[in-house]
């Protein structure tokens, strides 16, 4: 007994088939991947000195602290110092290899306190979230030959922008896509 498929269902499977090997087609794309967005204005250059808190990252630096970030184009290097002005730890221009900006939604302290407790009115605080903006440097310094990745954190998305584009400029870092790697001699 041979069954044979109607010739809709035929016609059907092979139209599935065809718009599917078509939709498999690499993609072309009009600029090069590696250059900027040419619809996305340069943000301001940076002020000399930023607000920030250092999170970790450098080795023999695991407190968290405030301070404030700066450019020290003098010795070409970006240093960090902490509330009472006195010079913490830095990273050379040459030694940064990549650098970004991300962003995280933490629940503020307290709104977790207020949702702990067990009430029905406690309930909104557990949709309370803040953004918070960090600048993220790997670097990987070839004097001391000491690698890793450190992370600052700043005010809001306009004075992260503006820093990340002047440290980029200033160490000589490439823009891919959202982040600035240094290429490679």
């Amino acid at each position: 007994m041979s069954k044979r498929f109607p010739p809709i269902a035929t016609l059907t499977l092979l139209m599935i088939v065809a718009v599917t090997a078509s939709a498999q087609r690499p993609r072309t794309t009009s600029q090069d991947a590696t250059a900027p967005s040419t619809n996305v204005p340069a943000p301001p250059p940076a002020p000399q000195t930023v607000k920030a808190k250092y999170e970790g990252g450098v080795f023999g630096y695991n407190k968290k602290m405030n301070g404030t970030v700066n450019f020290d184009d003098a010795s070409q290097r970006f240093v960090f110092r902490n509330d009472k002005g006195k010079e913490i730890l830095f990273v050379p221009y040459n030694a940064i290899t990549g650098a970004f900006g991300d962003t995280h939604s933490v629940r503020p302290a307290a709104a977790t306190a207020a949702g702990a407790i067990p009430s029905l009115y406690a309930l909104p605080a557990q949709f309370i979230k803040t953004k918070v903006r960090y600048l993220t440097l790997q670097y990987s310094d070839p004097d001391s030959n000491v690698f890793g990745v450190t992370s600052f954190r700043l005010e809001n998305k306009d004075i992260l922008d503006s820093v990340l584009n002047t440290l980029a400029g200033k160490a000589g870092l490439s823009r891919r896509g959202e982040i600035f790697v240094r290429k490679k001699p």
